[in-house]
């Protein structure tokens, strides 16, 4: 595992997971979010932002989160380790209201100046329906680099924290 991208629904503890395994390994951590947002929310053009992830994939080695589906194939092309989160869509959802209590008003350290916690519809939906929409698009995407990238499914907290274990990361993971 040289260059982990972390990928799933918000609230799955993308960005969380990415800090640790750093942590454990070593692997330089990029939160792609940092990288995407312009103080305010604003977002890049499309093609300002595929030069700018692949000038990211330039590195030796990395461990980057985010989603960001428009880019997902070049990241899996450089890629060598993929970690689904996986959770259920309940705990998605709580984990994504909770850090909205948590932090809101506030940026977040995986964020960029100026673009404080925010809540809106539109993204409560996307983490309810990620299931149903988003995953099947991932999977299937996934399934077409299946031969080039080492694919890990986590599906529950224990599992996330029996990886980590794994990894040398002695820590527990919050439901």
């Amino acid at each position: 595992m040289q260059r982990v991208l972390i990928i799933g629904s918000g609230g799955a503890g993308k960005s969380t997971l990415a800090r640790r395994l750093g942590s454990v390994t070593g692997l330089p951590v990029i939160h792609l979010d940092e990288h995407y947002w312009q103080p305010g929310w604003v977002e890049p053009d499309k093609a300002e932002w595929s030069c700018r992830v692949d000038e990211l994939l330039e590195q030796e080695t990395w461990i980057m989160d985010g989603n960001f589906s428009g880019t997902l194939d070049q990241r899996l092309r450089a890629a060598d380790t993929v970690i689904l989160l996986d959770l259920s869509r309940w705990r998605c959802l709580w984990r994504v209201i909770k850090r909205w209590l948590n932090h809101r008003g506030r940026e977040r350290e995986e964020m960029p100046a100026g673009c404080p916690e925010r809540l809106s519809w539109g993204f409560l939906h996307w983490v309810l329906l990620y299931p149903n929409i988003s995953r099947p698009r991932i999977t299937g995407v996934l399934d077409r680099h299946a031969e080039s990238v080492d694919v890990i499914r986590l599906d529950r907290p224990s599992a996330i924290a029996a990886f980590l274990r794994r990894q040398g990361d002695s820590v527990t993971i919050d439901g």
